[in-house]
């Protein structure tokens, strides 16, 4: 009777258990004995991996080897190719904004967990919040035993083992006696990566402007096709006329020899010219000031520019403008109304044209004669003209008396 107790008593508890289980959402729920803790504010970080291998939730997360929170769900991101674990993190942990996360393991055999860690102290940005999500590109996972071991199997079997032992007999026959010649390739293989890591940021800035450089090449692909179109004709044009252009090239060599032999004759010539106005030059030289001073006065002459502040009046700079055209002179002459030549020739239809002389005038002066028309030894006879000239009138007057004689 008393063990059918006992046996009633167990089941209960059984079901009371059972019962209690039935409220937990998973075997997940359960915490693990010695995890991190998580403090009174811890906040919550979305990792992004291509592979987590066989972690699991609630498996620690760590800092330095150091257990700073754990993992809360592994899902898939929204494209459903990567794998993307939900971590909590103590407040108290300050981590930057471009941490880096990796899947590790604790040993050999041991549990999985996600390693957080700082880019560096020169790389680090702001601070890694709540809600906040390192990307694929700062997440990476160790290498797995099971595959050192899968590629030391397909190593080992027909993996090319037995030809290491051929490889290294190569290699000692091909380096010995060079050890030096090797010690120097290295040394100039250093030198030269060395070299090219300083100038990583030069080679980076040709390779982008080599990519601008093709992008436009690209853009302007049409008109490069229609320049290279047009190309040939003047290609065809130049086939044409090489062999003109051979003989040009042809002749211009004999030209420059021709001008070669001319320069070394006259060399002396020229270096003799040179000499003989050495003493002119010098002279030109020790002239120094005076000669430009002397040209001021010659190109002012007779008055300089010193002249001016000596000078008093009004028309010092006075320039006159005197037309002496014949034709002009004579075109005036004839549009007066007045006798230029008052008393000395008479102008009819001008005023003061009369042949005589005017009270206060000067006599009138004798015109002069031809032979023609002077008297004859004979008196008049033999076919002459009257003793007495006819004077002309007019312009034609005029024109004789500046010229000096009768008409």
């Amino acid at each position: 009777m008393r063990s059918r107790w006992v046996l009633a008593g167990a089941v209960a508890a059984c079901t009371a258990v059972l019962a209690g289980c039935s409220s937990f959402n998973g075997i997940y729920d359960i915490p693990l004995p010695g995890g991190a803790d998580l403090g009174d504010h811890p906040y919550t970080v979305k990792v992004q991996f291509r592979d987590v291998l066989d972690l699991v939730p609630q498996a620690g997360v760590k800092v330095n080897e150091v257990p700073i929170g754990r993992v809360e769900a592994i899902g898939l991101t929204k494209d459903g190719w990567n794998a993307e674990v939900t971590v909590r993190v103590n407040g108290n942990v300050k981590l930057p904004a471009n941490a880096l996360a990796n899947v590790k393991q604790s040993s050999l055999l041991g549990e999985k967990y996600v390693e957080l860690a700082s880019p560096g102290p020169e790389q680090a940005q702001g601070q890694l919040a709540d809600g906040a999500v390192i990307p694929l590109q700062r997440t990476n996972r160790s290498v797995e035993v099971e595959e050192v071991l899968g590629a030391l199997s397909m190593l080992l079997n027909g993996g090319g083992v037995e030809q290491l032992n051929t490889i290294t007999k190569e290699l000692n026959a091909a380096t010995q006696g060079r050890e030096p010649d090797i010690k120097h390739l290295l040394d100039n293989a250093n030198s030269l990566v060395s070299n090219l890591d300083k100038q990583s940021s030069d080679i980076t800035r040709a390779l982008d402007g080599l990519n601008r450089l093709t992008s436009t090449l690209n853009g302007q692909k049409q008109q490069i096709g229609n320049a290279l179109d047009h190309l040939a004709p003047g290609l065809g044009v130049l086939e044409q006329q090489r062999g003109q252009l051979v003989t040009m090239l042809q002749a211009l060599q004999n030209l420059s020899g021709v001008a070669t032999d001319t320069i070394n004759r006259s060399k002396a010539d020229l270096v003799a010219d040179l000499k003989a106005l050495l003493p002119t030059l010098r002279k030109l030289g020790e002239a120094g000031a005076d000669l430009p001073k002397s040209l001021e006065v010659l190109l002012t002459f007779p008055f300089n520019d010193a002249a001016i502040d000596g000078v008093k009046g009004d028309y010092f700079n006075l320039f006159a403008k005197i037309d002496l055209n014949l034709g002009e002179i004579m075109a005036n002459l004839g549009r007066s109304r007045q006798n230029p030549l008052n008393g000395l020739l008479p102008i009819p239809g001008l005023t003061g044209g009369q042949t005589g002389t005017q009270p206060g005038s000067p006599p009138p002066l004798p015109l002069p004669q031809s032979p023609s028309t002077q008297a004859s030894p004979q008196g008049g006879q033999g076919g002459g003209v009257p003793q007495q000239q006819q004077q002309r009138t007019g312009a034609a007057g005029i024109f004789d008396v500046l010229a000096g004689g009768a008409g």
